[in-house]
């Protein structure tokens, strides 16, 4: 994995390291230590926020960004913008709804779109990219949202997970170099949500919907951001409505999993918040992990 590239603004989690969810004003983070930079983000539409994007791009230096609800199709996804600003790209989108991405400049090889040959609970959704990005398979998922409890999208929700969990023991193990990041639409735990009492009755904090990740955990995989920061009310998600994001309640439901071959390698991670702030702004912060993989 020696052919990493260094991760420009490298910040360590220790020795004045900032909080874990914070603007991230300052747009020269200290260099640490030869690593790589992996981050998530749901944009919501790339075409409405293409030059956020672009803008993020530039200041938080990530050596690879997975990007979630592109909604845009394969053949109108800005590949070009990207190419300008140095990142190698993949896309699967069906056009108006959800879409995936990887962006990276270490390299994109073996590109994988769904489940493969197993079969997918929401075929046609465009939930699922894989690539190999410096030497460490990168897979972007988008999980489905569910709607509503015991509805039939609820049930496929869960079936979807399930097949990931069946997708990884057939393509993976626990000792592979595999981050598996994106929106997983499930807040882990109480403490990633700003009300249990608000989320009563509702989606993404159901048992069934935890113990799907549950079983991410117990095949192997690591939650990077947990692995920096114990501290609640940490969130990468607020509602557009009811000015839930400058009252601060939203919920944790964009993950970084790095398997456990990785975790011991996780030095730092951040929820920017400043991006989530200006004009038409994601509903979603990005969430950023550096690795020491030197």
């Amino acid at each position: 994995m020696n052919n990493l590239t260094k991760a420009s603004h490298y910040v360590p989690r220790h020795a004045h390291a900032p909080s874990p969810e914070r603007a991230a004003g300052t747009r020269t983070w200290p260099d640490y230590i030869p690593g790589v930079r992996i981050a998530t983000w749901n944009v919501n539409s790339l075409k409405a926020r293409l030059a956020r994007v672009e803008e993020w791009l530039a200041y938080a230096q990530p050596d690879v960004l997975c990007l979630q609800e592109t909604k845009c199709s394969d053949k109108a996804f800005p590949a070009l913008s990207f190419s300008v600003l140095g990142y190698d790209s993949a896309h699967y989108g069906q056009g108006q709804w959800n879409g995936v991405a990887i962006l990276s400049r270490v390299g994109i090889t073996d590109t994988a779109t769904g489940f493969g040959d197993l079969p997918d609970p929401y075929e046609g959704d465009a939930r699922l990219l894989a690539a190999t990005c410096g030497g460490v398979r990168i897979v972007n998922a988008y999980a489905p949202n569910g709607r509503v409890v015991d509805s039939e999208h609820y049930v496929r929700k869960l079936a979807w997970f399930e097949q990931l969990r069946t997708w990884l023991d057939a393509t993976a193990t626990p000792d592979d170099p595999l981050v598996l990041l994106g929106d997983f639409n499930v807040a882990p735990e109480d403490r990633d949500v700003w009300s249990m009492a608000a989320f009563a009755g509702a989606t993404h904090v159901t048992e069934p919907e935890r113990l799907a990740v549950q079983r991410l955990y117990e095949w192997g995989m690591v939650d990077a951001f947990r692995s920096c920061y114990d501290q609640d009310r940490l969130f990468t998600y607020w509602d557009y409505r009811r000015g839930d994001f400058h009252q601060h309640r939203g919920m944790r439901i964009d993950l970084v999993l790095v398997t456990r071959a990785l975790a011991p390698r996780v030095q730092w991670a951040l929820i920017d918040r400043n991006a989530r702030k200006g004009p038409q702004p994601s509903d979603h912060a990005p969430v950023l992990v550096d690795l020491d993989l030197d």
